[in-house]
């Protein structure tokens, strides 16, 4: 590693230690504890929106919806005993609405953004359909897979992070082996150049199809344990979710850039638990559940404005610099 790179990452550990010492002193260890838990969750989140923004450099409006799906479907089936296959059968849910918004832009040609919000509006009824009409459910004395492992795991295990960190690696280790096959190589050269693929007798579309369907498999997932992991589901749940998980990857980004595969997998899995922490510590000096929202799109917002403002700066003291210091009015 040369003397540049070196360099480059002190601020990064600065930044990393300084949060660390604030989540120390500001955050109890339950609170610690169930952060880290949330944040394993939202990294699921986090990853199929890396598929779709990152890897097919569109952005899917789909996720609040597909996310309100995973919730839906897992509650419902747990509500009725059948907490795993519920979790299964919203990565089905989740598929099968991104694909629905695949096919709108590659089939129908649809613009992107708004194909996203056909699908997200038709998703709000469908949600409700799937709970019945009860815009909440309550799993309260439900079995879910938590409780099932914290029957069969010894009395004083963390069975919670147990759980949450166990679904966090067997995806993080799927995604990774599937970005490295043939089909997901396709995949990452469609996002890269759609031109150059269709010259190479691939099928752009069919890729973008199947890319939108993994993307919101992950976040219906999501969906689906978190409804676990708070024994209930609400309807009005994944309002937001994409601003969430877009600052999770910008956060992750910060600390892992995003040049390989494993060091964009590792900025959404690092970014989407960083997130979680800086909420518990915005929530800890007092800042009202009610403001999330906005502080996320706030993050977001000054995150993406960072390179354009380091542009700015770097073309402004060049011009200075070329005239002496002396600007003209």
């Amino acid at each position: 590693m040369n003397s540049k790179k070196i360099v480059s990452l002190i601020p990064k550990v600065i930044l990393i230690v300084l949060l660390l010492i604030i989540i120390n002193i500001q955050l109890s260890t339950t609170q610690i504890t169930g952060t880290l838990e949330q944040g394993f969750i939202y990294s699921l989140l986090a990853l199929g929106i890396f598929i779709s923004l990152r890897i097919l450099d569109i952005p899917d409006l789909t996720v609040d919806g597909s996310f309100t799906l995973g919730v839906a479907v897992s509650v419902m089936f747990a509500y009725n005993g059948h907490p795993f296959l519920g979790i299964l059968l919203s990565v089905v849910a989740g598929a099968l609405a991104g694909m629905v918004t695949g096919i709108l832009q590659t089939k129908l040609n649809v613009q992107p953004i708004l194909a996203g919000i056909i699908t997200l509006t038709g998703l709000y009824s469908v949600n409700l359909h799937i709970m019945d009409g009860n815009p909440n459910v309550s799993l309260w004395k439900k079995e879910t897979i938590f409780s099932f492992f914290e029957e069969i795991l010894p009395e004083n295990a963390p069975v919670k992070i147990i759980v949450t960190g166990g679904i966090t690696l067997i995806v993080i280790i799927v995604v990774y082996w599937f970005l490295n096959t043939q089909l997901g190589m396709a995949l990452r050269a469609t996002g890269d150049n759609e031109y150059m693929v269709r010259a190479s007798s691939i099928n752009s579309d069919r890729m973008k199809i199947i890319g939108f369907a993994i993307a919101n498999a992950l976040v219906a997932m999501c969906g689906g344990v978190i409804a676990q992991y708070n024994s209930a589901g609400d309807a009005n749940g994944g309002t937001g979710m994409l601003v969430a998980g877009c600052a999770s990857i910008i956060i992750g980004e910060v600390f892992f850039g995003k040049h390989t595969i494993v060091s964009c997998i590792l900025s959404s899995v690092v970014g989407a638990t960083a997130y979680r922490y800086v909420l518990s510590l915005a929530m800890s000096i007092g800042m009202k559940a009610i403001d999330f929202k906005l502080f996320s799109a706030l993050i977001v917002a000054v995150a993406i404005s960072i390179p354009t403002v380091k542009r700015f700066v770097v073309k402004t003291y060049n011009r200075m610099r070329d005239k002496g210091g002396k600007v003209n009015a």
